[in-house]
């Protein structure tokens, strides 16, 4: 487990810091997908990014 993050005296939790890398990662498969089209699979593009981010999010919190 992580310890907080400290930035100018300011405490940070460490899911801040794994929801800021869960977004980086993101938008970078958002560039992959653009090029394969993504949209054209699923039936709600939106709805499947957020399940997707939240994916990514529970896979970081787990192995990191």
């Amino acid at each position: 487990m992580r310890s907080d993050l400290d930035f100018g005296g300011v405490l940070v939790s460490p899911f801040v810091a794994y929801a800021a890398g869960a977004l980086a990662i993101l938008m970078l498969l958002r560039v992959v997908f653009n090029r394969l089209r993504f949209s054209r699979y699923v039936a709600n593009p939106p709805l499947a990014e957020a399940g997707l981010y939240v994916c990514i999010l529970a896979l970081l919190i787990v192995f990191l």
